[in-house]
């Protein structure tokens, strides 16, 4: 785990450090970006004009009229005051327009920037394999795409374009006023150490808060995410008190971290105020002395107060977004961290897409661990002829399953070979070899949109008449045609306002739409009724007719019209024929 930034200024290198993930997200920007930076200079070019206009009218004006008694409606004096005022007007016309342009296009930078990085992290988490998902937390994945990149954005924008505009500022004033009276600017910059001194303190507390509250909201999100999707286990267990109990002790912690946050960095702001207050004093009181000595024009005087007041501004806005700050590094270097993760199932640089599969299955000597040390499969062997259908059964946890994983490539073996009609699944693309592989599980899947679109998922670029096509070999043409708007009817999250028979004979459809050479069912029709089992089972004939079909379950009844049955025990295989699973049964029946 990487160490928490303790300061501001460390916060800010981790931040910029994090800058080498986003750089090919900023090279189609360049031009934005060169444009921005030009206005940010004409804007700090007409901040530091700004109060010029005013030391003139003071000096040769004011000054010259109240010295020499001239009346102040003598034309040269009012041709240099309207010259003065139609300055300042030019100027802050110049400096509006500078930061209109520059807030124009840092903003559609970062908003691009981070649109972008968002759509990549998301790609991204749908590369990693499943083993990279099983470990994770759903919700701390949605917060790092959503809120984390949110964040992210809003502090460049709000945060990020005032710092750099009032540091440039900064630099432009100091130069400025060390020019007109070196030992003046020595008592001005002469506050900065002690804004130093409790700033570092103030902003390393705001970190550790920040940091802590971004890990537990992950937490709490990830949290809600879970109790959302299981909401009837919950309900059925009568489990709301227990949950709410739960989320309200961590969305409490969240509040009292964020709090927490809130009151530090109210308080460095607060203490900025006050060391900017007193450094006005100091410079007024040394610079009316330096006026009284001549050694400056009262014009001087003001703009050298101008320029402290606006100099001093990046140290307040360093105290307000110090927070919003640390959030961000938090975010930056969560989304870097997804981006970091190589996905463990990719195509390698010889892969070659595959032909049309006729569908011979074969695992030759297959070990497999998801844990080190622990093997899930144990050199197993299985040869599946094509056109052939196969039962591969035994009890939870033997894996079954894993078997699924393996012909679609969601994993790989550590030894051994799968292969199809004779080519190592890991000589050919992904795309290739999963489009031609349909599973049907046991939880069918659906998303929340139309009937039409979830069939469609198994073949994109389908046609209406594909799509009904595949929906009456699945015996869902029917029903579909009964519900409200037919096969646009949209359901909901995860098909939950269909029946499982429905849910299910969709998931045929979708699978039936993809025209695969091979397809599993994993427990395909586990828990249904009778009635809903018989059609579903029809609807399977159907789809596997002709093709290799792979049965896995734990339900020996379903094995019943396999060609052949193998058992897998404790990561094994042991082929038994038909006709012996069929007696065994028979016997385990009578007894």
């Amino acid at each position: 785990m990487s160490r928490r930034p303790q300061t501001l200024r460390e916060s800010l290198r981790r931040l910029a450090g994090t800058r080498g993930s986003f750089t090919a997200h900023l090279r189609p920007e360049r031009p934005l970006i060169a444009g921005g930076l030009a206005a940010l200079l004409a804007e700090v070019g007409m901040r530091l004009a700004e109060p010029w206009p005013l030391k003139f009218v003071i000096d040769g004006v004011i000054a010259e009229a109240g010295a020499e008694g001239v009346p102040t409606q003598s034309i040269s004096l009012q041709a240099v005051l309207l010259l003065a005022c139609a300055a300042l007007l030019v100027v802050v016309a110049l400096r509006a327009l500078a930061a209109y342009l520059m807030t124009v296009c840092f903003a559609l930078v970062g908003n691009r920037l981070l649109t972008r990085v968002r759509a990549d992290l998301y790609a991204h988490l749908q590369r990693l394999s499943m083993a990279f998902h099983d470990k994770v937390g759903t919700g701390d994945m949605v917060q790092r795409v959503t809120a984390d990149v949110g964040r992210l954005k809003e502090v460049a924008v709000t945060a990020g374009l005032p710092l750099l505009g009032n540091l440039a500022t900064l630099v432009g004033m100091v130069a400025v006023v060390a020019i007109m009276d070196w030992q003046l600017a020595l008592v001005m910059l002469g506050v900065f150490p002690l804004f130093a001194l409790i700033g570092v303190r103030l902003s390393r507390r705001i970190h550790t808060v920040s940091r802590t509250q971004r890990k537990a909201e992950g937490a709490l999100a990830t949290r809600a995410t879970e109790v959302l999707s299981a909401m009837q286990v919950v309900q059925s267990y009568s489990l709301e008190e227990q949950m709410q109990r739960e989320f309200d002790s961590s969305n409490t912690k969240t509040l009292k971290d964020g709090v927490k946050a809130k009151k530090l960095a109210a308080g460095l702001e607060r203490k900025t105020d006050v060391l900017v207050g007193l450094a006005t004093a100091v410079v007024l009181f040394v610079g009316a002395h330096r006026v009284l000595a001549g050694a400056l024009t009262p014009g001087e005087l003001v703009v050298f107060l101008t320029y402290l007041k606006a100099a001093f501004k990046p140290m307040r806005d360093l105290a307000k977004y110090t927070g919003r700050i640390a959030s961000a590094t938090a975010s930056a270097e969560r989304i870097v961290q997804v981006l970091q993760v190589q996905p463990a199932i990719a195509n390698h640089s010889w892969a070659r897409p595959a032909g049309r599969f006729r569908g011979e299955v074969r695992l030759e000597n297959v070990w497999l661990s998801y844990v080190p040390g622990r093997p899930v499969l144990r050199g197993v062997d299985l040869h599946v002829r094509a056109g052939e259908r196969v039962a591969i059964v035994g009890p939870s946890g033997s894996g079954k399953s894993t078997l699924v994983l393996l012909l679609s490539r969601l994993i790989d073996p550590d030894t051994g070979q799968v292969t199809i009609d004779g080519q190592d699944l890991r000589d050919l693309t992904l795309e290739t070899v999963r489009s031609q592989v349909a599973i049907v599980l046991q939880d069918s899947v659906l998303f929340a949109t139309s009937i039409a679109e979830n069939i469609a998922h198994g073949l994109p670029e389908a046609s209406h008449a594909q799509i009904e096509a595949a929906a009456r070999l699945a015996g869902a043409h029917e029903f579909i045609l009964d519900l409200p708007d037919g096969y646009d009817t949209v359901v909901g999250e995860r098909g939950g306002t269909l029946s499982g028979g429905q849910r299910q004979r969709i998931a045929i459809a979708r699978a039936a739409i993809r025209d695969a050479s091979v397809i599993v069912l994993d427990e395909a029709m586990t828990g249904l009724d009778t009635d809903t089992e018989r059609e579903v089972s029809a609807a399977l004939d159907r789809l596997t007719e002709g093709r290799t079909t792979l049965v896995v379950t734990h339900d020996l009844s379903a094995a019943d019209r396999a060609d052949r049955v193998v058992r897998i025990s404790a990561g094994r295989a042991e082929p038994s024929p038909a006709r012996q699973h069929r007696k065994e049964r028979a016997d385990a029946a009578r007894r």
